[in-house]
């Protein structure tokens, strides 16, 4: 049986015309976390001139097929919305996106693509994640003008507040972005650090002196600031999304590169972590000592033990439950959740008001219907299928093959993020989602055998 990928170094046949649109993409993308209005200027420059300049190969795709079908039908659910002028607004939050996917997976191509969109990616993290330290210990904010420039507002103290929120409207959202640059950047260490060590083991076989062989590189030493610094930011986000995500990947890691010690650490740790917060007494008790209360009470939400009805995701979880049941084939249009979730819950006592229903799966069966809903889960998963079949078949002792497993792992964080929570509202996260996807989707594309 013919293997259905071929593993290369496919340098030499990267589109030359496309060099510009690279460029483009590289600039944007390095701004877009701090100057969000700058990055998607450059972004749209690179979707529309990788567009034109492979249009033809784009519009060839069966997967770009299934995304313009997804097109119409997302527009047909819209015009049979209960709020029409929402649902219509909504769509905004995909059309352009599936342009993103489309030129993007043209531009990335290789594995040296992946690894340099990576550090693109990792390096605006760390003045993001400073400004977040200044903003929840100093309690540093920022003048309205600034908000108006550079489309974003730093909150004293956090949003809410004691959780850092730092650039982002709220810290969920930075815990989001936080828990793909994490990943990522922790991917490129442990990279560098097994190319670090092989190097080494060659000047130690070939007794060459080298009295710097064991000092870490520059790089890595940079790497190692960024994952600590993202690391205790991610805890300080007080997202338990994130808290379960970020160790996760790094178990992940740890199985991939079978690191036995590793696993056992981070289960045991893990474990003990979420024995203190939902062990039956006397072992929670005994645990709690050990485990700072920070964390086994925001596990068990115990600082707020009064959260009204209509706040408690469970409810919200009911409600778009309800909305898929009622309208399953259609939905009710897209952001149509948040009035008709206001409506039922709000009072003149207690007025509320909900976003979403903490649950990107769960809205999306309710707001576009089973069908559309499934369509467009089958369209990413096909993807990330394709990108574990071609790991597999990855020579192992490719260095290659850890970049694309990053970024895998960083998507699938990011889905799991949205189990439980919604991020596509925010352009920065959504943004990076399906450029995650777009840059697997394009070495899958060019791993293929022609």
């Amino acid at each position: 049986m013919k293997p259905k990928f071929k593993i290369e170094n496919r340098k030499s046949i990267l589109d030359p015309s496309l060099q510009l649109c690279w460029n483009f993409a590289q600039l944007g993308l390095l701004i877009f976390p701090l100057f969000p209005a700058l990055g998607a200027v450059a972004i749209a420059l690179a979707i529309l001139g990788t567009g034109k300049q492979k249009f033809n190969t784009i519009i060839k795709r069966p997967l770009n097929w299934v995304i313009a079908v997804l097109s119409v039908l997302l527009v047909f659910s819209a015009s049979l919305a209960f709020n029409r002028p929402e649902a219509f607004l909504g769509l905004g939050n995909f059309l352009p996106f599936f342009l993103l996917f489309a030129s993007f997976a043209e531009l990335i191509q290789t594995p040296d693509r992946l690894r340099r969109l990576a550090w693109i990616l990792v390096l605006p993290s760390l003045p993001i994640v400073i400004l977040g330290y200044w903003q929840l210990f100093l309690g540093w904010g920022s003048p309205s003008l600034l908000e108006s420039i550079v489309g974003w507002g730093l909150i004293p103290t956090g949003n809410p507040p004691g959780r850092m929120a730092s650039v982002f409207m709220y810290a969920n959202i930075l815990a989001a972005y936080l828990t793909i640059v994490f990943i990522l950047a922790l991917g490129l260490l442990i990279e560098n650090s097994i190319i670090g060590s092989k190097k080494y083991k060659i000047r130690e076989a070939e007794q060459l002196p080298s009295p710097q062989s064991r000092v870490p590189s520059q790089e890595s030493l940079f790497l190692i600031l960024v994952v600590i610094g993202n690391a205790i930011a991610l805890i300080l986000t007080n997202s338990r999304n994130a808290w379960a995500l970020a160790p996760l990947a790094c178990l992940a890691f740890a199985v991939y590169l079978g690191w036995g010690w590793l696993v056992a650490a981070v289960a045991g740790i893990g474990g003990i972590v979420l024995s203190a917060a939902y062990a039956p007494s006397p072992i929670n008790q005994l645990l709690r000592k050990i485990v700072p209360v920070f964390f086994w009470a925001r596990l068990t939400d115990r600082n707020f033990p009064d959260r009204p009805l209509p706040y408690l995701r469970t409810t919200q979880w009911n409600f778009a439950l309800w909305m898929t049941q009622q309208r399953p084939w259609t939905g009710w249009g897209l952001r149509n959740f948040t009035p008709l979730y206001v409506a039922k819950y709000s009072t003149p006592e207690m007025q509320i008001w909900l976003g979403h229903p903490h649950s990107l799966f769960l809205m999306l069966t309710a707001e576009i219907g089973i069908p559309i809903a499934m369509l467009f889960f089958s369209l990413v998963g096909w993807v990330i299928a394709q990108s574990i079949l071609l790991l597999r078949d990855w020579p192992g002792n490719s260095q290659d093959r850890l970049i694309l497993f990053s970024f895998i792992v960083a998507f699938l964080g990011c889905t799991l993020f949205n189990t439980v929570d919604v991020t596509l509202f925010d352009l920065r996260v959504n943004t990076l989602g399906w450029l995650l996807l777009a840059a697997i989707c394009g070495v899958v594309y060019h791993s293929r055998v022609k």
